[in-house]
């Protein structure tokens, strides 16, 4: 059966007015800024109110209300989580599922990221998390990998080196998606007043960066995949943040969850929502299944360069 939207719930906001609201079973949290970094304190005061007031990005007059009421998964993704591992304790007070997309990049020699914490303050963090709530549920992102006159694709792969070695035992997947430049014309803008001559890898710079790095790969024993890249890369899946199979592995004993995501109670191991739950909103080839986004794009303050979500 194909998804056809979130059961909608009467809820009373804190006005005292009545309204509808979505109830998604799935939460991101979010694609559109990194609410564990600058907003833990607003995510766990509506969380804690049992509804949130959403924006369109694309049209901002237009609002929506999400209820918490059926939320059974939320999926946080950040650069820097830090401010929010003192709240996830009472998270699991309120029996909700989570896992984390952990983007660990190192740019702190080409100004990329100037607001993000210090790397070995980020790496600090990421064993952090995986000790509190273990490594199948902390996915390593090296995202987006970016280029520039001085920052070769071997270069970095030893980057990326250095990390794998102090990340090993603190997740089991690595993630990496390739910078898209030209398709942003906010970035691409962006980038060119950043004077560090940022470009995008060629097809045949991804073919051997990703065979090197499946070759390196050998020794740190990560899951490879990559993130809504439409180029074929041997050696290395394609990811879905959004991910049915990893909820079903880390959370199978949750019941309403395990219904929603179509999966047989004979054969708890399995999710068989094939594809009737892919999030038909992101690019074509994404593999997330369907979630709601919580996030408003322009609140995060890293700075990042190449980001889209800046305004």
């Amino acid at each position: 059966m194909t998804f056809r939207g979130w059961e909608k719930l009467p809820i009373r906001i804190e006005s005292g007015e009545m309204v509808e609201a979505v109830a998604p079973v799935i939460v991101s949290a979010s694609r559109a800024t990194d609410i564990p970094a600058f907003h833990a304190a607003w995510f766990m005061a509506r969380l804690r109110a049992g509804y949130v007031e959403w924006r369109n990005p694309f049209n901002l007059s237009q609002r929506q209300y999400v209820s918490f009421r059926k939320t059974r998964a939320v999926i946080f993704w950040s650069k820097n989580p830090a401010p929010l591992l003192p709240h996830l304790p009472e998270i699991d007070t309120l029996d909700i599922n989570c896992y984390f997309q952990f983007t660990l990049n190192n740019y702190e020699a080409d100004g990329l990221e100037p607001v993000v914490p210090p790397l070995e303050e980020r790496v600090e963090t990421f064993r952090q998390l995986a000790e509190r709530i273990g490594p199948e549920r902390v996915i390593w992102r090296f995202d987006p990998l970016v280029l520039t006159d001085r920052l070769t694709p071997d270069m970095l792969i030893e980057r990326i080196a250095r990390l794998a070695e102090q990340l090993r035992d603190s997740t089991r997947k690595f993630v990496i998606s390739f910078a898209d430049i030209e398709r942003y014309r906010s970035v691409r803008r962006r980038l060119a007043r950043h004077s560090v001559g940022a470009r995008e890898f060629t097809p045949e710079e991804m073919a051997s960066f990703t065979t090197k790095l499946v070759e390196r790969n050998a020794s740190w024993g990560f899951e490879l995949a990559t993130c809504a890249e439409e180029i074929e890369l041997p050696g290395i899946s394609s990811n879905r943040c959004i991910d049915d199979h990893l909820l079903v592995q880390c959370f199978s004993d949750d019941a309403e969850l395990m219904e929603f995501l179509g999966v047989d109670p004979l054969f708890p191991g399995e999710a068989s929502s094939g594809t009737s739950l892919k999030d038909r909103g992101q690019r074509k080839a994404c593999g997330c299944i369907v979630s709601k986004d919580i996030g408003e794009y322009g609140t995060c303050a890293h700075g990042c360069a190449y980001c889209y979500a800046m305004r």
